[in-house]
């Protein structure tokens, strides 16, 4: 480190004058007495004199050669950011200290790691990198009549049995860039890739291109209680879980259902628009009005997406948290804090679109009404009493959709099935009647085991989802079962899921509950 002010200490003047003495007397010993001087007696005596003069130099210079030696030592640890003393009367001056820049590994405790670059002394001013990857390993029965690149031996294997798949692709790849760049102005952009199989045909998920998720700035407005904002979204109504940040998931995946216009009027559960966010107490809230996307579909008998809308959506989500004050920084909703919070909230918010919704009535009459969904949910992440033993996470939810007379969309989940196979009502792959109008219940339970394995903490879990959609007579019924397996708490973990899934004929009857499914995520975050 170069110091402002470098300057070395004299040495004191005892030393500098005993040194002047020394040589004297040695240079008067050396000396001759003059040109005519003769040897005496007296010359033995003159030689020990000058042995002894010598002598004595020499422990003035080995006394100083020290000095100097323990001088610089001291000069080294003089702490950073301050100037070396000019004077015995003048005390060291501070000098300011360089602002912290650069990329680093960045962590409170030891173990959870990030990318940020502080761009200021107190890290106030910071912008950071996040990436993660999942990537899931499957195996999965297929709905009847399924065919995989027009293979006709693919639908069945014995009798009426639908036939097993096994696959490995991308569900997830992101990377997500945020920070506080100025004062009370906030940036993120979040890209990547999802859903990449082993197809190639268009449509298929094969060689996906990256595209924005998020994309927004936002300006503090009334810190704590205020901040506007606008881009391309997360900021969400509807509830919690339309929130969620797929980083956290206690299950596999979230159910899609949370997304009710996934990828029909956003892009990846994101619109273009304003919102506004902040808290008040217990209060928590964020609201927002967009521009939906528009969608690709036609008009018919059935009530779907209108493609002429042209109308601002508006949604919103409101929460009180009774015990921890959840950070809202980022929109994203956390799943499981593996006991490391204590969280208990209360939730509603909605999501409407006038003229929203399109249809032809018995007459080919064009009608249009909003398209409307509200919600109501609860959570819970409670460490249990006693060191390390463990926590639970609960969530619940209820959903009222309203997307026109009889809508029903079937959805799959990275679907490698030929788009046209397909005999049962939900068709080809793995789909199943996720969505329509009507309603719905989705919950979950997990338990954070208190115990650990070679240092892997374990949490067993369970999910549901139960709907009663006005275009089936039967009620849909979705499960699933798994366990996460931390290794180094959400920067680190694997999980397997079994699932099961309903097959419904023509009919909007439950035929079978011959929808398997057995997934193994490697899920990597940094």
């Amino acid at each position: 480190m170069t110091l402002q002010n470098e300057h070395r200490p004299e040495a004191k003047p005892g030393w500098r004058g005993g040194v002047i003495a020394l040589a004297f007397v040695g240079m008067v010993g050396l000396a001759p007495s003059g040109a005519s001087a003769e040897v005496t007696d007296d010359d033995d005596a003159s030689q020990t004199t000058l042995q002894e003069a010598q002598a004595q130099l020499d422990a003035a210079r080995a006394q100083l050669d020290e000095a100097q030696a323990k001088l610089d030592e001291a000069s080294k640890s003089v702490p950073q950011g301050m100037g070396e003393p000019t004077s015995k009367d003048q005390p060291a001056a501070p000098v300011d200290a360089v602002d912290p820049a650069g990329p680093g590994f960045v962590s409170k405790d030891g173990a959870t790691k990030k990318l940020q670059w502080a761009l200021n002394k107190d890290g106030s001013r910071y912008f950071r990198i996040a990436l993660w990857l999942q990537v899931w390993t499957r195996a999965m029965q297929l709905n009847p009549g399924t065919t995989i690149l027009d293979d006709p031996t693919t639908p069945e294997l014995e009798g009426d049995q639908p036939s097993w798949i096994g696959d490995v692709g991308l569900r997830r790849a992101r990377v997500l860039m945020f920070g506080e760049i100025f004062p009370r102005v906030f940036l993120l952009m979040h890209f990547g890739i999802n859903n990449q199989t082993f197809r190639r045909d268009a449509g298929s998920g094969f060689k996906q291109s990256l595209f924005f998720h998020d994309a927004w700035t936002e300006f503090a407005a009334i810190k704590e209680h205020l901040y506007i904002g606008g881009g391309l979204l997360y900021w969400n109504g509807i509830s919690r879980m339309t929130n969620a940040s797929t980083i956290t998931l206690m299950s596999l995946d979230a159910p899609i259902s949370n997304w009710p216009t996934i990828e029909q009027t956003d892009q990846f559960a994101r619109q273009l628009g304003l919102y506004a966010k902040g808290k008040a107490g217990l209060f928590d809230y964020r609201v927002s009005a967009t521009r939906p996307f528009v969608p690709t579909v036609g008009v018919s008998t059935t009530g779907n997406f209108n493609p002429t809308a042209n109308t601002w959506a508006f949604a919103g989500y409101f929460q009180l948290q009774f015990w921890d004050i959840e950070s809202d920084v980022l929109p994203y909703t956390v799943g499981t804090y593996i006991g490391k919070k204590r969280v208990m909230n209360l939730g509603t918010g909605f999501y409407v679109q006038p003229r929203g919704i399109a249809y032809l009535d018995g007459a080919g009459n064009l009608r249009e009404r909003s398209n409307s969904i509200a919600s109501a949910d609860f959570f819970v992440d409670l460490p249990l009493k006693g060191e390390n033993a463990g926590a639970i996470t609960a969530y619940g939810a209820y959903y009222w959709w309203d997307f026109g007379p009889n809508n029903l969309r079937n959805i799959g989940i990275m679907n490698v099935g030929d788009p046209t196979s397909g005999t049962s009502l939900a068709g080809r792959g793995n789909n199943y009647p996720m969505l329509g109008t009507g309603n719905s219940g989705y919950g979950q339970f997990g338990w954070l085991m208190p115990w650990k394995v070679n240092a892997i903490q374990f949490q067993p879990y369970v999910l549901s989802q139960m709907s009663k959609f006005d275009a089936l007579n039967d009620t849909m019924f979705q499960f699933g079962v798994g366990v996460n397996m931390f290794l180094s708490g959400h920067n680190a973990k694997v999980t397997l899921e079994y699932r099961n899934r309903p097959i419904f004929n023509t009919d909007g009857n439950v035929e079978s509950r011959k929808g398997n499914a057995l997934v193994l995520q490697m899920h990597l975050f940094i």
